[in-house]
């Protein structure tokens, strides 16, 4: 008994992943934490099963583009393309997103409206872990989690792309972490 320390919110990217996104959904049901998702439309539409299982699960599915392009490098029509291109990929997997996180955090003002006109609500991340990068170790991962992380922090790791292993260090370090956050009363 006691009372809880506070919220975190785990929240990925990037995926699903065939190679990582089961084995952190397989952690996340072991310690029963619910997590959001922010998927990108393509790689949705490859792996609906993964899909089907976070929302079976009970995870957020959250909207994360089609392609995983920055919308700094588009045009209006290129920003329109893909956000309604990865809105249909989700739509016929059965998910309706109420949540958009633009890749890397960057909106033009063609993203900032197609947001508003889905109704749709951003949400970007108080803490990252930087935890895509080739030289980033599980147990750096570790160490900036626990240095940065506060109640009530949207924390935003990733379960795809990135470079090679990267999710799986993510993973190494959660292995290490969910078990002592909820230790601390965090939920």
């Amino acid at each position: 008994r006691g009372l809880a320390v506070g919220t975190l919110y785990l929240t990925f990217d990037d995926g699903p992943s065939p190679e990582h996104t089961a084995r952190l959904l397989d952690l996340l049901a072991r310690y029963g934490v619910k997590a959001s998702f922010f998927v990108v439309g393509d790689f949705a539409q490859a792996h609906p099963e993964l899909i089907r299982r976070m929302v079976q699960e009970g995870h957020l599915v959250g909207f994360h583009s089609a392609h995983h392009r920055s919308a700094y490098l588009m045009t209006p029509r290129q920003t329109r393309r893909d956000f309604t291109g990865g809105l249909a990929a989700l739509a016929r997997l059965g998910v309706t997103p109420l949540y958009f996180r633009p890749p890397w955090g960057v909106v033009n003002w063609a993203s900032l409206w197609l947001v508003r006109r889905y109704r749709l609500q951003p949400v970007f991340w108080d803490v990252m872990a930087q935890d895509w990068k080739a030289n980033i170790t599980a147990e750096e991962i570790v160490r900036r989690l626990r240095r940065r992380t506060r109640p009530g922090d949207i924390l935003c790791l990733h379960d795809g792309r990135g470079a090679p292993g990267a999710p799986a260090r993510t993973i190494a370090a959660l292995e290490i972490l969910l078990p002592q956050w909820l230790a601390q009363g965090f939920r």
